[in-house]
């Protein structure tokens, strides 16, 4: 009887155990397919029933006071062989390929500086405190607003590389709709009513059609870069369309300005952080045309746990101070000498020290010369 009742024990175990796992993956999984065509600078739209996803954005912002530039490049991953992209711009815009060594030079100068930390006494990882296993963790006709004006006009329409560009105005935000689906995509509900308020504000559009270089395939990895050019009354970068992801989002922004910049608020996210500042010294190359004029470089990282709190766009300013940043990587290291630990030396020298003394002293006195013996004394 008990040995009936530790195995059924054991196979409740093991049920739970298996409902956990499984539930774990339906939760993954969920992850997996869910939709995320909310980007920080705009949105993506598959076509047919399709998904993509933005796994990674990188966006420079420079900005000499009447005239804002834009430079973005997206790394796209999912089965949507053809993607409409919507970037809203306070004016109109005028679009260009942007250069991809841009950001390797980025990349190159704001990255951490790594120095080497020294400390005494061994730490976690050290031996003999050694854990874990020494690893780093179809088309339709266009739409008409009130008086018979077409709700949305067509300003421009440029190829670019894979691109289709389209620079749109808009006096209705269910025109977009109507915009996308003659050219072979659907308007998410959500989105529509997210760009309102850019409508409201008489803003314009940058409307991009993205396809795969082969026909038939996935459209997948990093794209080339799109240079946008506009006026702008102040420095902005457009966020509000991001507080449609379901998933945590993540800005990296860098900006290009006379001065050292930072987002005049938290537009709903975690404290923005400046992950480096400091004037370009580059003289030639495309990070070098860009700063021309604007010489000040901010690297901004900023989180959003909850996007649905994301209340508008970033509005950039100037810092109170033009203080020069740079991250730096501390990698803390044992002191040794001789390859041995230092704390070990001290730990071991006294005694090692008064041992060897004992012993010296010990030799010389087993070395030193015995005096002879003295003849017994006469009996007498």
């Amino acid at each position: 009887m008990a040995e009936l009742l530790r195995e059924g024990a054991r196979g409740r175990a093991r049920s739970r155990a298996l409902t956990l796992v499984l539930t774990l993956l339906a939760l993954q999984l969920g992850q997996l397919v869910s939709p995320a065509w909310a980007c920080g600078c705009g949105a993506m739209v598959p076509g047919d029933a399709r998904r993509v996803t933005v796994g990674r954005e990188e966006s420079v912002v420079r900005w000499d006071g009447t005239r804002e530039q834009v430079v973005m490049r997206l790394t796209v991953r999912g089965d949507a062989e053809r993607v409409a992209w919507i970037m809203p711009v306070p004016r109109r815009a005028t679009v260009r390929l942007g250069d991809p060594a841009l950001f390797d030079e980025l990349h190159d100068v704001t990255a951490p500086v790594h120095r080497d930390r020294h400390h005494f006494w061994p730490q976690d990882g050290d031996w003999p405190l050694v854990t874990g296993d020494g690893t780093a963790g179809g088309p339709r006709g266009p739409r008409f607003g009130a008086g018979g004006a077409p709700a949305v006009n067509v300003v421009g329409r440029q190829r670019l590389g894979p691109f289709d560009v389209a620079r749109l105005t808009a006096t209705d935000p269910d025109a977009l709709d109507g915009w996308l689906d003659s050219n072979g995509f659907a308007l998410p509900p959500r989105l529509a009513g997210a760009l309102r308020p850019y409508v409201q504000k008489r803003w314009e559009y940058v409307a991009v059609k993205l396809a795969p270089a082969t026909a038939g395939e996935p459209l997948t990895g990093t794209l080339d870069p799109l240079h946008l050019t506009f006026r702008a009354e102040e420095p902005v970068y457009p966020m509000r369309l991001s507080r449609l992801a379901e998933t945590p989002q993540s800005l990296g922004l860098y900006v290009l300005a006379a001065h050292r910049m930072e987002p005049a608020s938290r537009i709903g996210g975690e404290r923005p952080r400046v992950t480096y500042a400091g004037r370009v010294t580059a003289k030639s190359g495309p990070l070098a045309e860009l700063a021309a004029g604007a010489p000040f470089l901010t690297a901004i990282g900023q989180e959003f746990p909850y996007p649905d709190r994301i209340s508008g766009d970033h509005v950039l300013r100037r810092a109170s101070a033009d203080d020069t940043f740079q991250q730096v990587i501390y990698e803390d290291r044992l002191r040794t000498v001789a390859g041995i630990p230092a704390w070990l030396l001290t730990v071991t020298g006294g005694p090692a020290l008064t041992a060897a003394t004992a012993v010296a002293v010990a030799v010389r006195r087993s070395r030193r010369p015995k005096a002879p013996a003295q003849p017994p004394a006469p009996v007498g």
